[in-house]
């Protein structure tokens, strides 16, 4: 017998959270659901997530958005990747780029003979071979044009965008679909009394509104998910010890660099993100080594441009929700949990949330095996990235009390193996469908100086003269397609540049 459909959707908070579930929901279920979003303009939001990763064109292009309109919307620029400095050694540099290093040759993946390669003494860095390193420090971009028959480019690219404007564009598409936005601030959850269920919300005003699936974007208060429902909260501060940041703009400056920079500092690190119309900075640190107003000198000292405003703060925990999906509640962005911007996770961890959502829809019924499953996946997905980005603060060589402690803690056991199988002899695999690929892994291992024993046996199965030829024409191919691309400035200037903002200290 066919159960009854999801009639209502009730989203709760707005921000970028908020508003891609709207425009996804609308787009998706709206056929058959309405779709109401309550928000209170009294209610600030985080606003610091304003860096992404390739994935975000897939949610982009799935709701029907042309990649250049929405670049001039949200005053956006391109991104090959994210540079890391002083995340090894205090003086080390590297970056973590888009797309390919270069390419497998028979069974083995490339980084095999470059390492043989490396072993018998040839200085040329992994990066030589990755067309979006070298893209990127020559400060250039272009979507690649593959051609039948010919090499791939190589590279892959993300965007910088402001946050605030691309909750603003969702919310006109929204709307104009058929999302209705209701104002107001949120007095009471009521429960149903057989089941425990969200049966509605009352605001403060004491409007009433009820639905069947309640999408929780309240923020960390978790106002659905953890006030009302009581999930309960994963706490990994004892392997991401960092509990605070800043945020600020900046003036823009030339050049208009396409990749974020991440710097690491005595307590933390510094992000750096340009835009059109200015730069996103921001300070993330341990507040057990820095005090609040020492951090926000170092943030406003590291500025390249002038601040346009002071530091807004932000506490956190890193972790996440036990279960992000409890009874007719789905939990997505800080609602859900927080891990620190390091690898520009934040707004992907809300895509995934909502395309898991999608793949699992419910009906009025909310199968417990659904549930189950959402929180299954959700608890890889995230475990899978606090990994990675335990791996940068694990492995570093500084000599400060705060990077001392990390390289030292325990570290999760399945990054222990990792670690453990990349040293013996460069294997890299990954797991599942998990988020970040092999490549990611090895660009942060050998960037922070984490180099193997050895390397596939295999590899030495190709006769020096060719291995040469090999990796002579991948580093070849990775240079040239690179300087093939225009100045990253002009390419949006000619194809999305924003109307011009008038940007003053506040």
């Amino acid at each position: 017998m066919a159960r009854a459909r999801i009639g209502d959707i009730v989203i709760v908070g707005g921000g970028t959270a908020g508003w891609m579930a709207a425009a996804a929901l609308v787009r998706f279920a709206g056929r058959n659901a309405r779709i109401t979003l309550i928000e209170s303009d009294e209610i600030g939001t985080v606003g610091v997530g304003e860096a992404t990763i390739p994935q975000i064109k897939l949610f982009n292009q799935g709701l029907g958005i042309a990649e250049p309109d929405f670049v001039r919307a949200t005053q956006g620029s391109f991104k090959l990747g994210i540079e890391f400095v002083g995340w090894g050694a205090a003086d080390s540099r590297y970056i973590h780029a888009f797309g390919m290093v270069g390419q497998p040759l028979g069974l083995l993946p490339f980084h095999h003979y470059w390492l043989r390669a490396r072993a018998e003494g040839s200085p040329v860095s992994l990066w030589d071979y990755s067309t979006g390193a070298q893209a990127a420090a020559a400060n250039r971009f272009q979507p690649p044009a593959d051609q039948p028959g010919r090499m791939p480019a190589g590279h892959d690219y993300a965007f910088h965008f402001d946050a605030g404007l691309y909750a603003a564009y969702l919310r006109r598409r929204a709307e104009a679909a058929g999302v209705i936005r209701r104002e107001g601030r949120i007095a009471d959850v009521r429960l149903r009394g057989e089941d425990g269920f969200v049966e509605g919300v009352t605001l403060a005003d004491g409007t009433r509104i009820d639905g069947a699936l309640f999408i929780d974007c309240s923020g960390f208060r978790g106002l659905l998910i953890e006030q009302a429902l009581g999930a309960g909260y994963d706490d990994w501060s004892r392997w991401l010890p960092c509990d605070r940041a800043l945020a600020v703009p900046c003036a823009r400056v030339a050049p208009l660099t396409p990749y974020t920079r991440s710097t690491a500092h005595a307590a933390g690190w510094q992000w750096r993100i340009p835009l059109q119309h200015r730069t996103g900075n921001g300070l993330v640190y341990c507040s057990a080594h820095l005090d609040d107003d020492s951090a926000a000198r170092q943030l406003l000292a590291g500025l390249d441009g002038e601040a346009l405003g002071d530091p807004r703060p932000l506490k956190f925990t890193t972790g996440k929700r036990r279960a992000m999906w409890v009874k007719n509640c789905v939990a997505l962005g800080l609602a859900a949990g927080f891990m620190e911007p390091l690898e520009s996770t934040s707004i992907h961890l809300i895509q995934a949330g909502i395309a898991r959502l999608l793949n699992l829809f419910p009906d009025a019924g909310f199968d417990p095996a659904d549930i189950a499953e959402f929180n299954r996946q959700s608890d890889f997905e995230w475990q899978a990235i606090r990994d990675f980005l335990v791996l940068h603060y694990h492995a570093n060589r500084r000599d400060e009390p705060f990077w001392r402690d990390c390289a030292a803690m325990a570290v999760p056991d399945g990054l222990s193996a990792r670690l453990a199988l990349f040293r013996a002899n460069g294997r890299l695999f990954r797991e599942h469908e998990e988020l970040f690929t092999e490549l990611g892994w090895l660009q942060v291992l050998v960037g922070q100086g984490v180099m193997p024993a050895g390397y596939h046996p295999l590899a030495d199965a190709l006769p020096a003269a060719e291995l040469a030829r090999f990796l002579e024409a991948m580093r070849r191919h990775s240079a040239d397609s690179a300087a093939a691309l225009p100045d990253h400035a002009d390419f949006i200037a000619r194809h999305c540049a924003a109307p011009k903002l008038e940007l003053t200290p506040a």
